[in-house]
């Protein structure tokens, strides 16, 4: 009954949450920008780590979207709106991708050009790209978008995994989070015992599918009245300390086995620590107590963050086409403009496309929504009418 009586009401925004947004795209930033300047020691370790930022994005997705679901919203607008949100951005950085990862007759010593094929970009443009495993395809087009395939995947299941959801409590809600993550934890055990098994083999959509319904149930306990009694600095203190324990590892021989075995687990590890960190940001945004975390500056990168991470590694491509790896110093300054011009872009892309492209293609759809309904109200009256006129 609670359940059924807070899914009908809005819920009040999560600023400190589209911050967070930045600080995962900031993540993956560094673990390109390697490509160009090789970061010397615990930094450049650490950042080999950022890849871990798509882990968080995905249970984020999920969250938000069950957050911010209304009954009231048909299938088919929610379909829309995921379309309007991300795909004209996606479009315009993929033809700006083209030319830097693409070329008729690819420079041998830049590795990461490809031999133009139109059909791999088509893939691309479509988002399917990423249910290959095969890097030439999965990676094509624009690299970082294979991202929205799996995406554009937990969108189409969203509405039905919510009609289960409807039926949980915050408790259940809870423990069926719990329950995902121990099933992940299964799997990634067959997958360490067999490597080349099947499941090891599924499209990327499917093995990160868990991520997203992590997100999902937790939101919906949150939103069902749990409140998770954690501070914030909580599961950042474990998330540091997770990393930096596993550089120690590196350097510990002698407990190679527990570096092994840490090592073997380390998405579920990430995924559960980056679930407790939403956690505990949400519930302190809802107490009032994040302060920091919705400081203006930092909701304004969480919003462009999409455009940011959708450039950068373009950006950072062009660089390295241009003037090689660098070290040092100059490295340190490049990593520098790197990072303010793809903040630059991204400021760009969504103030130009992002938002304006949203905001024309739902206001669209709201119109052939509000035809329809005029058309069928005014069916009866006109059927009722004709026999008064005769």
């Amino acid at each position: 009954m609670v359940s059924a009586i807070v899914s009908e009401t809005r819920t009040p925004r999560l600023d400190s949450l589209t911050s967070l947004r930045w600080w995962a795209a900031l993540a993956v930033f560094f673990f390109h920008v390697r490509n160009v300047v090789p970061l010397p020691g615990p930094i450049g370790e650490i950042a080999r780590y950022g890849n871990f930022g798509v882990a968080f994005f995905f249970i984020l997705s999920g969250f938000v979207l069950t957050w911010s679901w209304r009954p009231t919203v048909g299938v088919g607008t929610f379909y829309w709106r995921r379309f309007a949100r991300i795909y004209p951005l996606h479009i315009v950085t993929l033809l700006i991708a083209i030319p830097v990862f693409y070329s008729v007759s690819p420079d041998p010593d830049q590795t990461w050009v490809k031999p133009l094929d139109i059909a791999v970009l088509v893939l691309c443009a479509l988002l399917l790209q990423g249910w290959s495993r095969d890097p030439a395809v999965l990676f094509a087009g624009n690299p970082a978008a294979w991202t929205l395939t799996a995406e554009m995947f937990f969108y189409a299941m969203h509405p039905f995994i919510t009609r289960v959801l409807r039926l949980l409590n915050s408790r259940a809600a809870l423990w069926t989070a719990v329950g995902i993550l121990a099933l992940s934890v299964l799997a990634r055990t067959l997958m360490v015992l067999d490597p080349s098994g099947w499941l090891a083999g599924l499209p990327w959509p499917v093995l990160r599918l868990n991520e997203f319904v992590i997100g999902m149930c937790l939101a919906w306990s949150i939103r069902s009245g749990w409140r998770p009694r954690v501070p914030v600095w909580v599961p950042v203190v474990l998330l540091a300390g997770f990393l930096l324990g596993l550089q120690a590892l590196e350097r510990l021989p002698q407990l190679s086995a527990v570096l092994v075995l840490a090592s073997s687990y380390v998405s579920e590890i990430m995924t559960a620590l980056f679930a407790l960190l939403i956690c505990a940001f949400a519930s302190a945004d809802l107490a009032g107590r994040t302060r920091v975390s919705r400081f203006r500056p930092l909701v304004l990168l969480g919003e462009w963050s999409y455009a940011f991470y959708l450039i950068h590694a373009t950006l950072i491509y062009i660089v390295l086409g241009a003037i090689g790896p660098q070290h040092g110093v100059v490295g340190i300054a490049w990593i520098v403009v790197l990072l303010a011009a793809s903040v630059l872009f991204a400021w760009g892309l969504h103030a130009l496309i992002e938002r304006p492209a949203e905001r024309w293609l739902r206001a669209w759809q709201n119109g052939v929504v509000a035809r329809r309904i005029a058309a069928r109200a005014a069916a009866p009256r006109t059927a009722i009418e004709q026999p008064e006129q005769k």
